[in-house]
């Protein structure tokens, strides 16, 4: 039997009523004791990192749950980590980029309901992520959820309230289950030893364009973040209202040597800023990054993993634009500008 370390962090699966409202409260051994079918998979040793509503999740977390898998790295043949799930897409981004190219499986998994509603799908999503981490060909960092797994960089929460709430962005679901069957179609890369990054860059800003929006709130951002990413419209682009202060204000900043990402606010099928002209004029400027296919969940963590590393605008741009648990596909050749 393969030895496993599940890493509690909290969220509505380790939920209970407290007062009028839910907060977690139960610890990873007491959710185990709830799926006893996961001690005929494996054996399974416990550690509480914290006990947090995943609104409440921070990159400090994100740098608990990395030590915590390297120190335990040797130790285990797999990683259950549960979590909530608004922000568990960001964190399995993050992950993916500060435990880069692990050959064992470092599972996130969660729930919609608490573990003790008579309707959860605690117990079902622990189980599988438990399947996932005993396979011998799932590797790396991934989501496992109603019955889905989903690349780390990939996953997007989607469903506010149904079971199905996590999808796989821009790319194919890596394995699915089905009563206790694992059924994989993708087998994510890995090494032989993996990589662990835990200085990360929080000074990070993101803003969502609307229209008619004042160019001042870019500025805003701009002048106090290291970077900014901007969802924008369509396949991307910066809207002019009579005047160019957003492009300028992009200018300035890159000036400066602040890294501008390019992303759009539609989920699926990614940006690209040589289609309309109001995106072509930022191409070429240095400091200017595009996230083409990449979720905003990735593009923010890895952005945060590049600039705790460097400050060099050369290997900002090539980092960038590597490719890490596929998170990027289409990036036109940009880092061989």
């Amino acid at each position: 039997m393969k030895n496993i370390l599940m890493i509690g962090t909290g969220g509505t699966i380790a939920s209970q009523i407290s007062g009028d409202a839910l907060s977690p409260q139960l610890s990873p051994d007491e959710l185990l004791a709830l799926v006893p079918a996961i001690s005929k998979l494996c054996r399974v040793e416990c550690v509480s990192l914290f006990n947090v509503d995943s609104t409440s999740m921070t990159p400090a977390h994100w740098v608990k749950i990395t030590q915590c898998v390297k120190d335990n790295y040797d130790k285990y043949d797999g990683f259950v980590i549960s979590h909530g799930t608004d922000t568990m897409a960001y964190t399995a981004a993050a992950l993916s980029y500060m435990i880069r190219g692990s050959k064992k499986p470092v599972i996130l998994t969660g729930a919609q309901k608490p573990i003790g509603f008579d309707s959860t799908d605690s117990k079902i999503n622990l189980l599988d992520a438990f399947t996932c981490a005993c396979s011998d060909d799932m590797c790396g960092v991934n989501i496992v959820f109603n019955g889905r797994v989903i690349l780390g960089t990939r996953a997007r929460k989607t469903r506010s309230k149904s079971y199905a709430a996590f999808s796989s962005i821009n790319y194919p679901y890596i394995a699915t289950l089905q009563d206790g069957v694992l059924m994989q179609y993708i087998k994510p890369e890995s090494s032989e030893r993996p990589e662990f990054f835990t200085e990360l860059d929080t000074n990070v800003g993101l803003i969502k364009m609307i229209p008619g929006m004042d160019f001042e709130l870019l500025q805003f951002l701009a002048e106090r973040k290291d970077a900014v990413i901007i969802e924008a419209f369509g396949v991307g682009g910066l809207p002019s209202y009579g005047d160019d202060k957003f492009l300028e204000i992009v200018i300035n900043a890159i000036g400066k040597g602040k890294v501008i990402i390019m992303t759009t606010q539609v989920q699926n099928e990614g940006s690209d800023l040589a289609v309309y002209n109001v995106g072509h004029r930022l191409k070429g400027w240095r400091n200017v990054l595009e996230a083409y296919d990449m979720t905003t969940e990735s593009a923010l963590a890895k952005i945060m993993c590049i600039l705790g590393q460097t400050r060099d605008s050369d290997e900002i741009r090539r980092a960038f634009y590597e490719p890490v648990a596929h998170d990027i596909l289409y990036h036109c050749g940009e880092q061989n500008e």
